[in-house]
Formats: C-alpha cells, sequence, structure tokens
C-alpha cells in the first residue's frame, strides 16, 4: 500500500526541528530599528542566556536586561521597594524559579530545544565558567521576538524612528502568558496596572523625558535675566 502523501505529493515528514523556535529578526534588522539604549539591552539579555546556557533569548532575558540598565523601564514602577524587589527576584533564575525553563522553549509546549543534528540535550552549565560552551548562537522564542517587533510598532505610532526600552516594556506587558509576566506577577507587581500606567502616558520613559529637569520651575520665565537680584545688581 502506498504511503499517504502530502498534497504536494511528497510525503509528509515528521521534522525534529522543535516548533515554536523561532530564528527572530536578525542582528542587523533588529539594531537599525533600536536606539542605543535598547540595543545596549538585547546585548546583555543575549549574553545572560549564553551565560545561562539557554538557546533562546525569552521574555524574562529582555526584562531582566531592561530593569538593569533602563531608568526609564524602572521609572514606570511603583517605587523603588517594587522595583528593588522584582531585581531581587530576576537574579534567582540560575537558582529557582527559571530551573523549570531549562531546555524548554517559551509558548512551545516544553518542547526539548535541541538541533535536527543535536538531540543531545544541552550541556550542564560550569559554575566556575558559567558560559556554555555548547552554546555558540542564540536566537529568539516566540514571545521574545514578537515583543521586540510589537516594540519597535509602539514607536512607530509615536513617529520616532527607534524603539525605546519602555516600547520593549509595554511589549512584554502586553503578552499576559509570557515568562516577563509570570516573573513580574511572582515578584508582585501588576503588569496590567504597569501597561495602563504606560498606556495613559505614552511618552513615559522616552528619551524626551531625560531631558526634563525635575527641580526646574516649570513657568521660569526664558527670557529672564539669570543675573537679576545678585550681588552684582
Amino acid at each position: 500500500m502506498t504511503p499517504p502523501q502530502g498534497t504536494d505529493g511528497v510525503r509528509d515528514v515528521q521534522s525534529r526541528t522543535p516548533r515554536g523556535a523561532e530564528p527572530g529578526p536578525t542582528r542587523a534588522e533588529t539594531d537599525s530599528r533600536l536606539s542605543a539604549a535598547l540595543t545596549s539591552v538585547v546585548a546583555g539579555a543575549r549574553r545572560r542566556a549564553v551565560r545561562d546556557g539557554d538557546r533562546q533569548i525569552d521574555t524574562a532575558h529582555l526584562l531582566h536586561s531592561l530593569m538593569e540598565t533602563d531608568p526609564g523601564v524602572r521609572a514606570a514602577f511603583d517605587d523603588g521597594a517594587q522595583v528593588v524587589r522584582l531585581l531581587g527576584y530576576l537574579v534567582q533564575r540560575s537558582i529557582g524559579y527559571g530551573l523549570q525553563w531549562q531546555g524548554t522553549v517559551e509558548d512551545s509546549g516544553a518542547v526539548p530545544m535541541v538541533r535536527a543534528d543535536d538531540p543531545a540535550p544541552v550541556a550542564p552549565v560550569n559554575p566556575v565558567n558559567p558560559v556554555n560552551p555548547r552554546v555558540k548562537e542564540t536566537g529568539w522564542s516566540p514571545s521574545a521576538s514578537a515583543a521586540m517587533e510589537a516594540a519597535i510598532e509602539r514607536a512607530d505610532r509615536r513617529d520616532e524612528p527607534r524603539a525605546l526600552g519602555i516600547d520593549l516594556l509595554a511589549a512584554l506587558l502586553a503578552d499576559p502568558d509570557c515568562r516577563a509576566v509570570e516573573v513580574l506577577r511572582r515578584a508582585g507587581a501588576d503588569a496590567r496596572e504597569v501597561l495602563r500606567r504606560i498606556d495613559d502616558d505614552p511618552f513615559t520613559g522616552t528619551s524626551a523625558d531625560a531631558l526634563v529637569d525635575p527641580y526646574a520651575d516649570p513657568c521660569a520665565d526664558p527670557y529672564a535675566d539669570p543675573y537679576a537680584g545678585t550681588s552684582a545688581d
């Protein structure tokens, strides 16, 4: 009996490449649409994934790098105590909550992360030298790849040529099933409330905020004599 064939006459073959593993945008494609600060965030997330022995950058890697390096992102949260609590939780990935994610693809139903030509599991990470020699290139989880695209789209809606850290944070918060939101939930942060705060002020965390002097008089006369009232008078 002739084996069943696909509609194109070619026998259906079960792929050994795990579904859900996304190559993601290329580095050139992504970097050209990111601010310098966000490019640094992505580089930090990539280094963290490689160091942890992960084949993919996931949304928790991105959140961790954002919280560490972007003051605009940290300002989107309630207070300093919440930021400290979240950072304290994020650093426990390799010894705590992240253990459940080892060898899995984010949003893929825990499909083992192996190449089609390399069915062996990822080698354990040496605690003395945490860089896993088997992990040479790190791709993107489907959720992380989608978040990067959504961040760029958010910047486009502001007519900005490059996405900022706050754009990526908003994209992460908008996916309730991603690992980043799971981390936030475990750390006691309400992702929906943070996203609502960002959406209420679309310029929260943008580069324009960094140029505002919090101690400046908002009603100051720009044409006033800066030396008026000094002893020279």
